[in-house]
């Protein structure tokens, strides 16, 4: 199997378990963590530097879910990596459970809890700094929704990552275009995306989302000295479940059994927009 099909059974398998938790009596951000399955797969497959039996290795990489209410598609791919045990994902968001609807730094894998929006982006600023100050080779990433980025918070990040050089430091952006109040656009425009970030100092990716090869050729790429890097992953939320692609309604979903079925169906058939 080639390296782009290992990470598509990956991303393939995230979703199912996404699947699955949307089941639950509780249900989950669907759309979201369907958009971020792709990238949440290279992340954890190819590119972050980790040791699964020892989590808090001081050599790690860094990674932050800003956009803390896609924690199932989180929690799906530390399962897939042997982080923690696959039957507990059946536990997500009941009480007791490890697997809360945000993600909690007590769980292994999760390096700050994150769910306020807006935030995740400065906490990796302080990651990355402190691996430069502690002359450690970690690199940090930081996944954010794109509605996050109407947060004057994520602005003062971005400002503070390009004026301390922090080469290290990669941002990545679900661009998937919605909000749980309708799409993005339509609340705060954000374009020209791309031509924001570089003038506040950042070397600029736009790629598609879903395009495995991309994503990873992205996250593996030297760094230019001294820039930070954003990657603008255009994606689909709701991404392989016909029913739930592109729609506002896919943003938070309880499926019954019926819809449970016929979205696993889904994932085995790939709708138009997957092909391209």
């Amino acid at each position: 199997m080639t390296a782009t099909a290992t990470l598509r059974e990956r991303a393939l398998a995230i979703r199912r378990h996404v699947l699955d938790m949307a089941a639950s009596p509780e249900g989950t951000h669907a759309g979201g963590s369907l958009s971020a399955a792709d990238i949440l797969a290279v992340l954890f497959f190819s590119t972050l530097r980790l040791r699964p039996e020892e989590p808090r290795w001081p050599d790690r990489d860094h990674f932050v879910l800003s956009k803390g209410h896609a924690s199932a598609a989180l929690y799906a791919a530390l399962a897939e990596l042997g982080m923690l045990p696959v039957e507990e994902l059946a536990t997500y968001a009941r009480s007791g459970s490890r697997l809360a609807g945000h993600p909690l730094r007590g769980l292994p894998g999760v390096e700050f809890p994150t769910g306020s929006l807006g935030h995740g982006l400065s906490l990796g600023v302080g990651l990355a700094l402190a691996a430069r100050l502690d002359g450690r080779p970690s690199r940090t990433f930081v996944l954010a929704g794109d509605g996050e980025l109407q947060e004057g918070s994520c602005w003062e990040a971005i400002m503070s990552a390009s004026h301390l050089k922090l080469d290290r430091l990669t941002a990545i952006v679900d661009r998937n275009r919605w909000q749980i109040s309708g799409q993005t656009e339509e609340c705060l425009s954000l374009e020209p995306l791309g031509d924001r970030w570089r003038a506040f100092g950042w070397r600029v990716l736009e790629l598609d989302g879903h395009d495995l090869d991309a994503l990873e050729a992205a996250f593996a790429g030297e760094p230019e000295p001294g820039v930070p890097t954003v990657v603008l992953a255009r994606t689909i939320k709701g991404r392989g479940i016909r029913f739930m692609e592109d729609r506002k309604k896919s943003h938070y979903v309880k499926l019954n059994e019926d819809l449970h079925k016929r979205a696993v169906a889904n994932l085995a058939a790939p709708s138009e927009a997957a092909r391209r």
